[in-house]
């Protein structure tokens, strides 16, 4: 019988360590394994000078080997770490994406609501100087609530908005009428006649279009962004299964027991194991995808009709055309309130309206289009969105591609173009099974890794829920809809925070009806103890004027 057969049959007749003498296989060096195994930062200790028989190995063939139990143990877990950092450095791209797009963004954002209260502060000292100053949180109050909203507070911006205009109107009401006392009552009643009246003109109707979607667009634009970025970095760290395990294991690292530490896997192979392994993974890239262009679609609002930027920065100059609005109609409005609400009572002391500064300054600032708030972001909102939809969309099937990132990589397979020179899982030759599809239902045959596919990865799917629920709310907030305030009674209408009124299309208010609001008596005694805080006007000259004429008619 020749040596070499005896050499063969030797291990399965139990004789493992002894060879016949002068035989023509001899137990291969294990110097290179060595070298490579201490590189690894292994101690030399766990690892033979000469392969040895393989019976004891669990994973890799049980043939002559270089590898003991110790040692498989380790390159075990060497693998599993591995496998953990490859999937974590090749998502690096995408979870950085929304990192860094989520803060230029909220900084951009609060930076530009920051800018616009200063302008307006700004503008109105000037233009009122103390006047203003005293009436000064009804602005303040605004710009709070705004923020709130914005940082995910429950406002409903509708409501905050008619509250805002209300509250002006109650307050310029008192000073355009600084002949007479209103009590609390008196003032609710006109603040009810706010829509029918139109004091400020058709400025707050046209500006609650423009905040209301705005607001909602950019908001759940930021809240997409941070999703984005924790499912992300969530999904990037992964927990490999025991049947993973193993196979990564035989891909990485059985190339060292056999004796072949610088021959990497076949990428076919690599790429089963993969798919194996990043099953659940995969499963996410759909819901991942309609995410991504919900986000795409709610970036192209923000470049158009509902710029933020836009919005705000003339805010201030809206406002003051709003309240110049109030001054032209001081007149009629004051008739309207007093018709349907009750003619007051004169106030006990009448203020003299001469001490008003002389020199009030009644120009306002032309707004100019062009302008741009300079942000720490350093770029206006167009850029700023042009730059994320640009890197969202390679975002886009980063899940499902994920298995071939990594087996792209030439410190993990051997390429595309050395598939005879590769480890096929057995041996040093070509790959011969057929590459998987994606997703954890097709791995039912993979010949690699032992895939359970009735239990679905739970974590996965609580990330696919959470990417779902955000991706209905950019579908609201692409249609100027807050799911927050939707009447659930009937989603259909859209009714909400921002919930219609779509290119400046709102119904028609309807017409003032001096009925509707409750009239006051006249002789009502109550005194608003801040009445007297009030003797100065909000106003400019110009206000001084209808101030003596409305004096004189009362006399």
């Amino acid at each position: 019988m020749p040596s070499w057969i005896g050499a063969v049959i030797l291990p399965l007749s139990g004789l493992l360590l002894s060879l016949p003498a002068g035989a023509d296989v001899k137990a291969r060096s294990c110097g290179e394994v060595r070298q490579a195994y201490s590189a690894k930062g292994f101690s030399l200790a766990d690892i033979p000078y000469q392969e040895i028989a393989g019976e004891h190995l669990r994973i890799c063939p049980q043939e002559y080997t270089c590898c003991t139990t110790e040692m498989e143990d380790k390159l075990s877990q060497q693998s599993k770490l591995e496998f953990e950092n490859l999937v974590e450095e090749t998502s690096h791209f995408v979870r950085t994406t929304f990192v860094s797009r989520h803060k230029k963004f909220d900084e951009f954002f609060r930076e530009l609501l920051e800018n616009a209260e200063k302008s307006l502060n700004d503008m109105f000292v000037r233009t009122y100087g103390m006047l203003y100053m005293q009436n000064s949180e009804v602005f303040q109050d605004l710009f709070t609530e705004l923020k709130r909203y914005y940082t995910g507070g429950n406002v409903n911006l509708e409501e905050m908005l008619n509250d805002f205009w209300a509250r002006l109107l109650e307050r310029m009401f008192q000073l355009i009428n600084p002949q007479y006392h209103f009590s609390e009552d008196y003032l609710e009643c006109v603040s009810k006649y706010t829509d029918q009246l139109k004091p400020f003109g058709d400025v707050p109707r046209k500006l609650k279009i423009q905040v209301t979607r705005a607001f909602i667009a950019a908001r759940t634009f930021v809240q997409g962004l941070t999703v984005g970025r924790e499912v992300a970095n969530r999904v990037s760290k992964v927990s490999p299964t025991p049947g993973c395990i193993r196979a990564l294991m035989k891909m990485l690292y059985c190339p060292y027991c056999r004796g072949l530490p610088t021959v990497r896997p076949c990428n076919n192979y690599c790429l089963n194991v993969m798919k194996g392994c990043l099953a659940n993974q995969a499963d996410l890239d759909t819901e991942w995808n309609l995410f991504i262009d919900a986000m795409l679609l709610v970036a192209e609002r923000l470049e158009g009709p509902f710029n933020i930027e836009s919005v705000m920065d003339p805010i201030d100059v809206k406002i003051s055309e709003a309240i110049m609005n109030m001054q032209e109609n001081s007149m009629q409005v004051s008739a309207k309130v007093f018709q349907g609400c009750g003619q007051p009572k004169p106030a006990p002391a009448l203020r003299s309206a001469r001490s008003a500064p002389e020199n009030f300054n009644t120009r306002f600032r032309p707004y100019n289009p062009e302008e741009r708030p300079t942000t720490a972001a350093g770029t206006s909102l167009d850029r700023l969105v042009t730059d994320i939809k640009e890197k969202l969309k390679l975002s886009k099937k980063v899940w499902s591609t994920l298995p071939y990132t990594i087996c792209k990589d030439e410190s993990v397979t051997a390429g595309t173009s050395n598939e005879e020179e590769c480890w096929n899982g057995h041996s040093k030759a070509r790959y011969l099974p057929e590459i998987m599809n994606d997703g954890l239902t097709n791995q039912i045959n993979n010949p690699e890794v032992d895939v359970d596919i009735t239990r679905p990865d739970t974590f996965i799917r609580q990330q696919i829920m959470a990417l779902r629920v955000m991706t209905n709310k950019l579908k609201n907030a692409y249609n100027g809809n807050d799911v927050n305030f939707q009447d659930t009674s009937d989603e259909s209408s859209g009714s909400g925070s921002g919930s219609g009124c779509m290119d400046d299309v709102c119904p028609t208010e309807f017409e003032f009806v001096t009925t509707e609001a409750p009239a006051v008596d006249p002789d009502r005694r109550e005194v608003d103890s801040s009445a007297a805080q009030f003797g100065h006007s909000l106003l400019s000259a110009s206000l001084v004027c209808i101030v003596l004429a409305l004096q004189r008619l009362c006399r």
